[in-house]
């Protein structure tokens, strides 16, 4: 005699469950659809891209080959050392907030308040930082390093956050019981735990802020953005789509190095 499978049914208040969160997020699709105001394709569309088209079979070699401030090498290098200036800046400085936002460090309750700061720094977008130092510093690429630099001082800050309260607290404990100081337990126990993780976040940032100081020039902060905004403006098909190619490269070069650096590291 064969026994009978038991069958579990689903209780029915998850069944209902899924079933409101099913039309919750299909009503807010819903609602945010409806406020898509789309007019159609414009009638130029066509001829759009069609030019191009051509601009992506003729490139501008001509701004390839120009080597003074106006040509392309020397954007691509001005936008490299916006990122890298911008990286480095923000990876010292961020130390001292990952402190402050390590529980393990300072306490539950000063934490909170080294956390809170991290993530009003993360707020401001590069863009907007960009926009500010302008007015302050004036057009060009130190406004572009500011702005990255203090933009990555808020994920830099909670990514070191985490990784110090991640290490083991025994050396720091012996230490502690020897007699050190708060600076000798940061110098010899603390940073040197987690120096192959801030290495790794630093470079990762790296490969973001790469991306990122190529539209910093739109706003007038230095690097390739403001050619490129200004050969689209002006329908230069074949100088925009160079500076593409040129920034695709650039950051796939920049990702396979810094990705070997940090598979060394770790």
């Amino acid at each position: 005699m064969t026994e009978k499978p038991i069958v579990v049914e689903k209780p029915k208040s998850n069944l209902v469950r899924n079933l409101l969160i099913f039309l919750f997020i299909a009503a807010a699709f819903i609602w945010s659809a409806a406020g898509i105001n789309y007019k159609g394709i414009m009638a130029t569309a066509s001829g759009t891209l069609r030019s191009m088209w051509n601009g992506i079979k003729n490139p501008d070699m001509e701004y390839v080959k120009n080597m003074t401030i106006d040509g392309l090498p020397y954007a691509l290098l001005e936008t490299l050392a916006i990122a890298a200036s911008g990286t480095f800046f923000s990876g010292i400085i961020s130390v001292p907030f990952a402190l402050l936002a390590s529980q393990n460090i300072v306490g539950k309750k000063m934490s909170k308040v080294g956390k809170f700061i991290i993530t009003c720094i993360r707020v401001f977008p590069e863009l907007i930082l960009a926009i500010i130092f302008i007015k302050i510093l004036g057009p060009g690429a130190m406004a572009g390093v500011m702005a990255l630099g203090i933009h990555s001082i808020g994920m830099l800050g909670k990514l070191f956050s985490e990784a110090i309260e991640s290490i083991d607290m025994g050396p720091v404990e012996a230490m502690d019981a020897c007699g050190a100081t708060t600076l000798q337990k940061l110098i010899h126990a603390v940073i040197p735990g987690v120096m192959p993780a801030l290495m790794g976040f630093t470079l990762y940032r790296f490969e973001i802020n790469s991306r990122a100081a190529s539209t910093l020039g739109i706003v007038g902060a230095g690097g390739i953005g403001a050619p490129l905004l200004f050969a689209i403006t002006g329908r230069n098909w074949s100088k925009s789509f160079t500076i593409v190619i040129a920034l695709i490269l650039t950051v796939v070069v920049v990702d396979i190095v810094s990705g070997s650096i940090r598979k060394r590291i770790h």
